[in-house]
């Protein structure tokens, strides 16, 4: 029973070692526009943003899968099972990258924020997944130190054009 144990773990320790986070850097980027766009709508329950982020991150996801599947992959390989399966674990990072900031919508009743805050808050966290991914990015392809600062400099600038784009539009 062991060595079914070893393979099963070195298969999951491969499929990290080949993990693509450039979904991760999208979907994060995806949640904090998709926060910003239903900040300018006006006033909503935070309920409606946690279903909206979590619904475009699923959207994203097929569209993503279905691009792969139908796009390149059927011109290069059959469709089968396991095509299938590996296409949607590759872009499974687009979905979960909307879930820290569905969560911080979720819990800023918690901390006392009215709607402005936590929206501010989703976006903050939403920015701070698109570093993140980044930077596990450039670290899981061990680029230097260096590219990964630069990286995460570059994501975080993008993020703060999003921003702008919510003062822009807000003011």
């Amino acid at each position: 029973m062991r060595g079914a144990t070893d393979t099963a773990w070195e298969r999951r320790a491969e499929r990290r070692a080949h993990t693509d986070y450039t979904g991760g850097v999208y979907g994060s980027m995806l949640a904090a526009s998709v926060v910003i766009g239903a900040g300018t709508l006006g006033r909503f329950p935070r309920l409606e943003l946690v279903v909206l982020l979590l619904v475009t991150g699923v959207v994203f996801w097929v569209a993503h899968v279905h691009a792969h599947l139908f796009g390149a992959r059927l011109a290069q390989d059959p469709l089968n099972r396991r095509v299938v399966l590996h296409v949607c674990r590759d872009e499974w990072p687009i979905l979960k990258a909307a879930v820290p900031p569905a969560v911080a919508v979720a819990v800023s009743p918690l901390l006392g924020l009215d709607l402005p805050g936590t929206m501010w808050l989703a976006v903050a966290v939403a920015v701070a997944g698109q570093v993140g991914w980044s930077v596990a990015a450039a670290r899981r392809s061990e680029a230097s130190w260096r590219l990964t600062a630069l990286t995460a400099v570059v994501n975080l600038v993008l993020g703060l054009l999003i921003i702008c784009f919510k003062l822009i539009v807000t003011h």
